[in-house]
């Protein structure tokens, strides 16, 4: 598991801000005016119920104006952070603060295919495939399905996409469905695997992923699982998709206005259904469609840091994104790309950090992109530490023993100590010509290399041939 966190005092840590307090206070009060002057549209009966009945004014039907007071009671019940848990049973993340987990995207079309080089529609044996290289790179913390299978049958695809997870990974889960009913069936099979629906709301280890149609036009769907999940307990993200220049302003304070307004009413809609229910809310903001291209850019830089700023002012957990890049290969761009976006994300201290190894703006990935961004997170995770500065690590009376014409190969506190600095496994530093002795290979041929291996000697824990039964059961 990837142990990075920004902002640790006791160490000293990096950490990055880009928006003040006080910029902040005035985008809440924003997001505040939207609700009661503009209002949103709910298109989900008890949703506006629930509203009306809590003091909201309606018109037109589902056009919902939120007083203020309704958000900031919401504020006062829903958990500042949430526990999740593995498979087992075990804690595995406490997702809030600035403590930054890692994981994959969901739904990409297409796969880079590692073995031909070439790009085609994803397959079922790419999720699994995708879960065991998940299940075996330790800076993967969850992981999301990473394609959409088309050899299933189209309209239980989600239900393919939840058992593979489950049956191929002991890694929490962050689930997408196309519809409700899905979303009770992905449910349904996370409570068989845990022995039940209280032993799920205590250790929960799924999440559901739910988008929004805008920050203002919440759909039916949406509201659904929203209202379904908050029942129960379990948590969920709730991530409108606004895009500036189309559905929000295309200035980044605008578009994150009307986004976040969207959240807001998200969080009042699951406190009036279950007071304390976890909601976790986005970690990017400031959508825009690019303009030249009319394609929505994953790794833009000007969305990036500030509305993980935002989230650290609200004070709730973050579903961020980073580790994806604009780029159609495995290349330089795509290296670069990914780089630089958990780069940012670390540190500012995002949460769930999920879409790591996406190409092609969400529509493509790649098993070697993700080894390669395993790495990148490993490299991370060395700097983002700071040092300790203490009488060992100081080492006066080794410098004076050796003094200046001796040498500290051979001493004791080498021994000691030299494991602690970070060494690559995928990076390659050997000289000229070690590095042509190994074969001469570029990162992109030793990040296929490595996929073969796990693929071949990786077996992830199964599920019981019961529980693995019960669950396929539930869309059979």
């Amino acid at each position: 598991m990837a142990n990075i966190c920004s902002h640790q005092q006791a160490l000293n840590s990096p950490y990055a801000g880009k928006v003040s307090e006080g910029q902040c206070q005035k985008l809440y009060w924003a997001c505040l005016e939207i609700l009661e002057r503009t209002g949103v549209s709910l298109h989900d009966q008890e949703a506006v119920d629930l509203c009306k009945k809590a003091g909201a004014l309606v018109t037109d039907g589902n056009r919902v104006r939120i007083p203020s007071g309704l958000v900031e009671k919401a504020f006062s019940t829903v958990p500042k952070s949430i526990t999740l848990y593995d498979r087992a049973g075990n804690r595995a993340m406490q997702v809030g603060g600035h403590r930054c987990y890692f994981g994959t995207g969901s739904d990409c079309l297409h796969l880079l295919d590692h073995r031909s080089g070439k790009r085609r529609r994803a397959v079922l044996k790419d999720i699994v495939e995708g879960m065991i290289v998940c299940d075996a790179l330790e800076n993967i913390d969850f992981v999301m399905c990473m394609f959409l299978p088309s050899d299933v049958p189209q309209e239980k695809l989600d239900r393919y996409e939840m058992e593979a997870m489950l049956n191929n990974t002991t890694k929490p889960v962050v689930y997408v469905t196309t519809e409700f009913f899905g979303c009770r069936d992905a449910v349904k099979m996370a409570e068989i695997v845990t022995g039940g629906a209280d032993t799920l709301r205590h250790n929960p280890f799924a999440v559901c992923y739910i988008n929004v149609t805008t920050g203002l036009r919440h759909n039916k769907e949406a509201l659904q699982k929203l209202l379904y999940l908050s029942g129960k307990g379990l948590p969920f993200t709730y991530i409108p998709s606004a895009q500036g220049g189309v559905t929000a302003p295309i200035t980044i304070a605008g578009a994150m206005a009307a986004n976040y307004a969207g959240v807001l009413a998200g969080l009042v809609l699951s406190q009036l259904k279950r007071e304390g229910a976890p909601f976790i809310i986005p970690g990017w903001g400031g959508n825009m469609l690019d303009m030249k291209t009319m394609v929505q850019p994953y790794a833009d830089p000007q969305k990036r840091g500030q509305a993980i700023d935002f989230g650290h002012y609200l004070g709730l957990p973050m579903f961020s994104l980073a580790g994806c890049s604009e780029s159609k290969l495995v290349d330089q761009q795509a290296a670069a790309e990914a780089a630089l976006t958990l780069y940012s994300d670390v540190l500012f201290g995002g949460n769930l950090i999920h879409d790591v190894g996406y190409l092609e703006s969400g529509l493509s990935g790649s098993l070697p992109q993700l080894v390669i961004c395993n790495e990148i997170l490993s490299w991370l995770e060395a700097f983002m530490k700071g040092i300790e500065i203490n009488e060992e690590t100081l080492a006066l009376d080794v410098i004076d023993e050796i003094g200046p014409d001796g040498q500290y190969l051979d001493h004791p506190h080498t021994a000691r100590h030299f494991r602690d600095r970070w060494y690559p496994k995928l990076f390659e530093r050997s000289n000229y010509d070690g590095w042509e002795n190994k074969g001469g290979s570029s990162l992109g041929e030793r990040a296929v290399g490595n996929v073969d291996k796990i693929l071949a000697e990786h077996k992830p824990e199964p599920l019981p041939d019961d529980i693995a039964k019960a669950v396929r059961a539930v869309f059979e």
